[in-house]
């Protein structure tokens, strides 16, 4: 499939998309039904089935995107993922990579993410953006994402346009690494308020008032948030698939946070806290549950 010219008449780049989960499926055809000549890769390679009959190529091995995208995105479970598909006897590094740019979604630890980009510039000259995103599965199917990105600012505006085919908003937030420490902020957030709302969920319940009605009692003042009217129908519904996100993903950002505010002596009470809760969850309802199955901890036992 030909790539669609830019907005500025250059010709559009050849792009790769690595890791086809519950982000990186909805956001690789979000650029394919865009018009773009996109090469995909999944470990498992039945997962790019629909995306090749939409119009993708099928990569065997990272590193054969590498060599005919001048941008690879990708998405993958956690640092030791992004590890392998980079570095691994098939993986990007081990192509030529002189003027391309890896943009990575995955949500990894900020120092992570700087050691990669330093290490895949030795290796064969490829640049590095990391990128994580916020909107769950629902923003990546409607193109609604929030992108925070760390990097340099040339190579950002070199992928804006691309980026712009699969979120609302891509945000510069300073050199390689700080992409990941907002998102670390943004999991802040939204940790702790699965847990809040959790909790303010089973109050209503436990004292006899119809808490799917919360987000429309409270629509408008200050309790009020995309959280508040996202997550407390789907709790009370017990509505958990597609999921919006694992426990196991949750735990592993706020572990992340507790650690880099360690390091940077920031007090993060509200998020040690959640990470116990989520942790717990983990226990009781398995790594791959939906995060806001966290509301079942607080159900009445039965006998």
């Amino acid at each position: 499939m030909a790539g669609v010219d830019g907005a500025d008449g250059q010709k559009a780049e050849k792009l790769g998309y690595l890791g086809l989960g519950m982000m990186g499926f909805p956001m690789s055809r979000r650029l394919i039904n865009a018009g773009h000549d996109v090469t995909v890769w999944n470990r498992s390679a039945a997962k790019a089935t629909a995306l090749v009959e939409a119009g993708a190529k099928l990569a065997s091995r990272p590193c054969d995107i590498a060599a005919t995208a001048g941008i690879v995105f990708m998405c993958l479970t956690d640092a030791v993922a992004v590890d392998e598909v980079v570095f691994g006897p098939e993986g990007l590094a081990t192509a030529t990579g002189a003027g391309k740019l890896v943009v990575d979604f995955s949500s990894i630890h900020p120092d992570a993410a700087r050691a990669i980009a330093v290490r895949l510039k030795g290796a064969n000259g490829m640049g590095w953006i990391d990128a994580p995103v916020s909107g769950g599965t629902k923003g990546a199917e409607e193109g609604t994402l929030a992108v925070m990105a760390g990097g340099d600012a040339t190579d950002i505006e070199r992928v804006r346009p691309y980026v712009l085919a699969m979120a609302r908003r891509l945000t510069h937030m300073g050199p390689t690494g700080a992409g990941q420490t907002t998102k670390l902020c943004n999991q802040v957030i939204v940790g702790c308020a699965m847990a809040v709302l959790a909790e303010a969920t089973r109050l209503a319940t436990n004292a006899g008032i119809d808490a799917k009605r919360l987000p429309e009692a409270l629509a408008g003042g200050f309790a009020d948030s995309i959280p508040l009217q996202l997550f407390v129908p789907r709790m009370v519904q017990g509505l958990h698939s597609p999921p919006m996100g694992h426990i196991a993903t949750m735990l592993k950002d706020l572990d992340t946070v507790i650690d880099v505010a360690r390091d940077t002596s920031s007090p993060v009470p509200m998020s040690a806290l959640a990470a116990q809760l989520f942790r717990l969850a983990k226990a009781a309802r398995g790594a791959d549950a939906d995060a806001l199955e966290i509301y079942k901890l607080s159900a009445a036992r039965t006998a």
